[in-house]
This record gives structure tokens, sequence and C-alpha cells, in this order.
């Protein structure tokens, strides 16, 4: 289940206010481009737009790392969003792997188990590869060159592995081939602001 897009917006300014910051902005780029990507190939825009929306709604609850996975998770699941609460799990993990994350693994034993429970029942599907890749290419000035983006999180984080890399361009070949156009084209990189 999904929230609408005018509740998901609230959602997300409800959250901007409880922890404020430029993530709520790079949030709304990534639904930009989710749901101009997902209209380019044929996926549901609205959703691919909601899901973008939310995938980073945990920042609510605090400046935290591999945290704001977790408690994205719980907190869409406990308004019974469970395709929100699904790309707030699978935005990070590219192979559904924990070895995925950059950044601090600053969970207690229990959220570090909810997420590895809960990333061993999943198969990736387009809006989990799509939102993948529009976190690649959100910055909160609006869209990004991913090599830029890529760049500012290894800066960041002090690292950000080749394997990752990798799997960021092959998302963007992929729904480039789908859409059988730029996807920065498509996500309108050089005028869109939010």
């Amino acid at each position: 289940m999904l929230p609408t897009r005018e509740q998901a917006e609230a959602l997300l300014l409800e959250a901007a206010q409880c922890n404020p910051g430029q993530w709520d902005d790079h949030s709304r780029t990534a639904a930009h481009c989710a749901g101009a990507i997902a209209a380019a190939c044929g996926l549901d825009a609205e959703k691919a737009y909601i899901v973008g929306l939310l995938h980073d709604i945990g920042r609510k609850f605090g400046k935290r790392h591999l945290g704001h996975v977790s408690d994205g998770y719980s907190y869409m699941m406990s308004l019974g969003y469970d395709e929100a609460a699904r790309i707030c799990l699978t935005h990070s993990f590219s192979s559904l792997s924990l070895d995925d994350y950059i950044g601090k693994f600053d969970t207690t034993p229990d959220e570090l188990e909810l997420i590895q429970n809960a990333l061993s029942g999943i198969e990736m599907d387009e809006y989990d590869k799509l939102i993948q890749l529009c976190d690649a290419l959100a910055g909160a000035e609006g869209v990004v060159d991913m090599d830029a983006r890529m760049e500012d999180i290894r800066r960041r984080y002090g690292s950000y592995p080749p394997e990752k890399r990798a799997a960021n361009f092959a998302l963007k070949e992929h729904f480039e081939a789908l859409a059988g156009r730029d996807i920065y084209d498509i996500v309108d990189k050089e005028h869109y602001h939010p």
C-alpha cells in the first residue's frame, strides 16, 4: 500500500520540520526523477514519485546513517505503507547486502537484524532499481551528475565502492535502454530545481 501524493507530501513536510536539513529537497529531486523516468519507461509514474519522495523519510527521526533505513522502514510499516517501507529499505543496497552500505553502522542489534531479515526476503523490482538510480541523481539543489554525487558521498563518508559505482551506471544504462533516451534529458537536469 502507498499513501497518495498529497499524503506523501504532508509526511515529508512534517518530517522536515522534525529534522531540518537538505535531505527533504534531495527527496523532492529523487521523486521528480523517479516520476519522469517511470513515465518514460512505461512504469507507474505516480507510484515512482511517491516512493521517491519517501525513500529517506527515516531521516525524520534525526541525523542517523544506517539508522535512517530502519527508521524509515519501521515508520512506513507502522502506517501500513508497505511499498514505501520496502523502498526505504532497498534504496541503500544495490545487491541487497549490508556490504553495500556507505556510512556508519549506527543501528542497535535489533535494528540491524530487522534490516537483514527484511532484505533477505526481497527480490529487486523496477521500482527498487529506479529509486537507487534516482538517489544517485538527486542533489538538494536539483538533478546532479552521477559522478559528482558519488564523489560528494565519497568525500563525506571516506569511500565509495567501485562495485556500487558500477551498479549505479548499470542502472542508468538499464533505464536509458527502456526509455530509449538519455536519463539526464528525461529528468531535465539543466532546469529542474526543487
